[in-house]
């Protein structure tokens, strides 16, 4: 295991073919000065309207993969982009896009491909609050919805469709009046996790009925096998801006950890809910039985406690990607 790790870790540091790179000197696009030079959007090459937009929405700097991506978009060049979760990404495609929409606007003008229903409408929510000054329309096309009423939706032509894979390929093949024929962009977010979860086919076939002639965005955390088997069939001579490790978390992210005995743990749990009194809390417990037993005892002592979890089995649970845990907040 301890070798099929090192190979893992020395694939993701490799180059892949065919792919330029911010770290090339060729194809460098900031050194360390430059990058410390950037301060605003604007420096970025971010229109002035969209750079209201973003300080209406407390984005006060770009992030480091804003700072890699944005200037490499603007130029015209399909995108690699590895940066974990919340590291300000949605806002490194986002943005490029708003301002291709501004200079000519079209309708079904870009997709965004996501693994997940919650992650498509995190999606949306940035798309038309940085696009709400010029009037962007969106459209989150996911599972559990009905189909009938997203319909309509699409009927309507936004400029944007969020969806996840599955969701989208029954509209393609059952909405009358439905094509994506005329796209522009392309985005895949957390394209790992889209490949993870069996989409592969599903994506396949939205490269299929999509133009040839389009931008490319694909983002994800790590650089895997299937990552780079799609990069290779959906990019075009792609910049690949890196600025997270396999192992990196975002740089904002607070973490502590308390060595306790076991039979303390609840003591020291509650009393670190009472220091931090005035906040929400996510507990994550190994068991479906634990989540529930700790959100019970939160209760009994006056905190606000609402345990999630999918009541499976741990044989289940092994073989389920959802995580059992407890949420929880103070009031």
């Amino acid at each position: 295991m301890a070798d099929a790790d090192q190979d893992e870790a020395k694939q993701n540091t490799e180059e892949t073919p065919g792919v330029s790179s911010c770290d090339e000197d060729e194809k460098q696009i900031f050194d360390e000065d430059a990058e410390a030079a950037v301060k605003t959007f604007k420096d970025l090459g971010v229109t002035d309207v969209l750079c209201e937009a973003c300080d209406q929405l407390g984005w006060k700097s770009p992030t480091k993969i804003q700072v890699e991506a944005i200037p490499v978009a603007l130029q015209g060049k399909d995108v690699i982009g590895l940066a974990e979760t919340g590291s300000g990404k949605t806002g490194a495609f986002a943005l490029p896009i708003l301002q291709s929409l501004l200079a000519s606007p079209q309708r079904l003008h870009t997709l965004v491909l996501t693994p997940t229903r919650e992650l498509a409408f995190q999606i949306s929510e940035q798309f038309e609050a940085l696009g709400s000054s010029i009037g962007v329309k969106c459209a989150v096309i996911v599972g559990g919805i009905d189909m009938m009423s997203q319909s309509l939706v699409l009927a309507k032509k936004p400029h944007i469709v969020i969806a996840t894979p599955g969701r989208l390929i029954d509209h393609m093949e059952n909405t009358k009046g439905f094509s994506l024929r005329a796209l522009k962009f392309l985005v895949m977010d957390e394209a790992d996790r889209i490949l993870n979860m069996d989409f592969e086919t599903e994506v396949d076939k939205i490269l299929k009925v999509i133009p040839r002639e389009r931008r490319t965005f694909l983002f994800s955390a790590t650089m895997t096998k299937k990552v780079q088997k799609l990069q290779r069939a959906a990019l075009k001579d792609p910049v690949k801006c890196a600025v997270s490790t396999k192992y990196s978390t975002v740089d904002k992210l607070q973490q502590y950890y308390i060595f306790i005995p076991a039979k303390y743990k609840d003591c020291y749990l509650v009393s670190i809910l009472n220091e931090l009194a005035g906040n929400s809390f996510m507990i994550f417990c190994s068991t479906c039985n634990n989540a529930q037993r700790v959100a019970l005892m939160l209760r009994n002592l006056g905190i606000t406690a609402i345990p999630l979890h999918g009541q499976m089995s741990q044989v289940e649970g092994d073989t389920d990607p959802r995580l059992c845990l407890s949420c929880c907040s103070l009031t």
